[in-house]
């Protein structure tokens, strides 16, 4: 038995007793993690798991800790915008009018002070749809993929284009949103926000921490997997919201097709065609990796550390495109792409 506790809400702080949230959090055999998850939502009014097929035991523990627990059924694909919509409906099912839901992916556990953080500022901001904050990587020395996510995960406050997986949002916005698209594989919450800003409103990051994530990545394959998908978002988004004015995606994605694919095609042809001395063509590659060295940020081993996967990433980056044309050209079903 797990030696986490959950706290109740009559043990909080009253600035974190009086907070009117759900959370919806989902995982797949995240062990540990989920529990620290959970534990970390105790101000929420009420805590919805969903679970997509998960084997370690992480059902019986969540039900047992308290959480309304939902198993999507394993006969339709699981998606990560699907299993949150499925903890939305049953949120609304059990509390028909909490005006706010935390989203919280089970291997990210939500920081104390954030839930009060988040409410406070979307009571005082009527405009605003979904706020997000700091999130912070929980192992980023114990691999350079790790550290990699953290620089991922860095943004500056203020108002921002898109959000993660983890947010807090006005669940009257959602809904009328017609929540997260149930069939996209990778990049749904950017694709929420394209649509959550057309219809008017305003998304948030606040400058104050909102969870530590475990991104358990310590493999080239998990790594490249993962930008697989990146690819494969980017290039989906490009083709739901490509159009001006807002070309959701549509450089990501050119930018894939020609480090990934068109410039390696471009080198081979000239050195296949003009000799020797052409073959020279190829040093527009540690080119660019100099050039992203000195535009990056942090020490010089960080900023070409992180210049050279930046560089790398490409080539995964399109693969992913690639297997998106190929699935609409072909009409496949989309499956997702797990890194971990």
């Amino acid at each position: 038995m797990s030696q986490i506790t959950l706290v109740r809400n009559k043990q909080l702080p009253s600035t974190q007793a009086s907070l009117n949230f759900g959370a919806v959090v989902i995982g797949r055999n995240e062990g540990e993690r989920l529990k620290l998850c959970i534990a970390s939502l105790s101000a929420a009014t009420r805590i919805v798991y969903v679970d997509s097929g998960s084997t370690d035991g992480s059902v019986d523990w969540a039900r047992a800790h308290g959480a309304d627990v939902v198993e999507l059924d394993s006969a339709v694909a699981f998606t990560a915008a699907r299993a949150r919509n499925s903890g939305f409906r049953r949120l609304r099912d059990l509390v028909a009018d909490l005006p706010y839901v935390q989203f919280v992916d089970g291997d990210c556990e939500v920081d104390r002070d954030w839930p009060g953080s988040a409410v406070s500022y979307l009571n005082a901001n009527p405009s605003v749809a979904a706020v997000c904050g700091h999130l912070r990587e929980r192992y980023p020395e114990r691999s350079v993929y790790n550290w990699l996510c953290a620089r991922e995960w860095e943004g500056p406050p203020g108002e921002t284009r898109a959000f993660g997986g983890n947010v807090m949002m006005r669940a009257a916005a959602l809904a009328a949103a017609s929540g997260y698209r149930d069939d996209l594989i990778a990049g749904e919450e950017p694709e929420l926000g394209v649509r959550l800003r057309a219809a008017g409103w305003h998304l948030w990051r606040l400058d104050t921490n909102m969870a530590l994530h475990d991104a358990a990545m310590t493999s080239f394959r998990q790594w490249w997997r993962r930008m697989i998908r990146n690819g494969y978002a980017f290039a989906l988004g490009a083709f739901l919201h490509g159009a001006p004015p807002e070309r959701h995606w549509v450089w990501e994605t050119r930018r894939a097709w020609l480090w990934g694919v068109w410039l390696p095609l471009g080198c081979l042809a000239v050195g296949l065609a003009f000799g020797p001395w052409s073959w020279l063509a190829w040093l527009v590659y540690p080119l660019q990796l100099l050039r992203q060295t000195a535009r990056n940020s942090g020490s010089l081993r960080e900023r070409a550390t992180l210049a050279l996967f930046q560089l790398l990433g490409r080539f995964p980056e399109a693969l992913g495109a690639i297997k998106f044309t190929c699935d609409r050209l072909l009409g496949s079903r989309a499956h997702i792409v797990v890194h971990k």
